[in-house]
């Protein structure tokens, strides 16, 4: 049985609808006029970078896919201690790593198609570090033996709340200002103003002040 390899090659996408994908994105650019206007609107065209935008099913599991070898790659080729920058087994459930390993999996791809090692110089000399300190500022080791709950669940579940309740303050016609609570540095306060009235109204209770 042969050894394997001590340097692993970049997991290029094999997907035959990750291809066409990044063919349509091509001749969106590239292309004809009729090949442009067959492709329709371009922002609409799903990019394997961003897999919020691969919707067809068939599609968003290829690019998921993709994401996986390169992980697996990455942790192989880019990783000797795992204190300093191993990607988590559990990275789908971090939407944050999920964008970064998107684009940083796009742009290696088109490193590996250069015909010099200059973009490869600059991935190694901006990309990768500016990615291993931004997945150690997010993550830290929160999920070195297991995945933990999202830490930030509460407080992102109290500003889509507070969102709400501005959005139906704003549908009433009322003014919707944000201001810096007096008591407490940082602190956000939502005030409603009645713009017939001029009075403060507390958003939670409906009371005017």
């Amino acid at each position: 049985m042969d050894a394997e390899p001590l340097v692993q090659p970049f997991p290029m996408p094999t997907s035959d609808l990750i291809r066409s994908a990044y063919w349509d994105l091509y001749l969106s650019e590239e292309g004809t006029d009729n090949q442009k206007k067959w492709l329709g609107e371009a922002d609409r065209l799903p990019r394997p970078w961003d897999i919020a935008t691969c919707t067809h099913p068939d599609l968003r599991r290829d690019v998921w896919e993709w994401y996986e070898a390169v992980v697996t790659w990455f942790n192989h080729e880019y990783v000797w201690d795992p204190n300093a920058g191993m990607i988590p087994s559990c990275w789908p459930l971090h939407p944050h790593l999920v964008h970064e390993i998107g684009v940083l999996a796009d742009q290696r791809r088109i490193i590996a198609q250069a015909t010099n090692s200059n973009s490869l110089e600059e991935w190694h000399r901006y990309s990768l570090p500016s990615f291993l300190e931004r997945l150690h500022a997010r993550v830290r080791q929160h999920c070195d033996d297991r995945h933990n709950a999202w830490p930030a669940r509460a407080r992102y579940s109290r500003h889509t709340s507070e969102v709400g309740a501005r959005a139906s303050w704003t549908e009433r016609g009322d003014e919707v200002r944000l201001a810096l609570s007096a008591g407490t540095a940082g602190q956000v306060e939502l005030r409603v103003v009645d713009r017939a009235s001029d009075r403060h109204i507390d958003p939670r209770t409906g009371e005017v002040l």
